[in-house]
């Protein structure tokens, strides 16, 4: 039907705006959530987040296997939170550069691909200052490919600044 990719920096909005356009769809809504409980900080937003939507939804709690988590939602509305921490659990699993946008690649073609609508959660972190390590650029590059993978499969891509949505589209359709 629809793959809509939600992307912007931390409180832009992103999961908000996920959460509503899942309540306005008509159906079953399946959260696909990928963050590990890695710390108090880390469960207490897990629980913020659970509490911020409804209880009739159904929680599909997967780190790594995204394609598998998608197929879990079977006909239902799918909201994907989020490819940052996904690629960060990929990284910390020691999964290479390829590995990870190979996986990217299939789950993005599988959302891509269904019938009910997908709706997909990023993180932009090349805005921000270079990172001082090797493996913050790296996490940086890869999670930018992954975005780009994800942009150019969805629908609708848009960047969400302060709550608001700016629509992204292809620049070589403007040229």
């Amino acid at each position: 039907m629809a793959l809509t990719f939600l992307l912007g920096g931390a409180r832009s909005g992103k999961s908000a705006l996920a959460v509503e356009l899942g309540r306005r769809h008509d159906g079953p809504v399946a959260y696909i959530a990928t963050a590990p409980r890695l710390d108090d900080d880390m469960r207490a937003r897990i629980e913020r987040h659970r509490h911020e939507r409804p209880s009739e939804w159904s929680t599909v709690e997967e780190q790594q296997d995204l394609v598998a988590a998608i197929l879990r939602a079977g006909d239902a509305m799918a909201i994907v939170d989020c490819l940052t921490l996904w690629t960060s659990n990929l990284l910390a699993a020691g999964d290479d550069d390829v590995t990870i946008e190979r996986s990217s690649r299939r789950a993005a073609e599988l959302a891509a691909g269904r019938r009910a609508p997908t709706v997909v959660i990023s993180n932009e972190v090349g805005l921000g200052v270079h990172p001082p390590t090797k493996l913050g650029r790296r996490y940086r590059d890869v999670l930018g490919r992954v975005n780009q993978q994800w942009s150019a499969v969805a629908d609708a891509s848009l960047l969400l600044v302060a709550g608001r949505a700016v629509p992204l589209s292809d620049p070589l359709l403007h040229l």
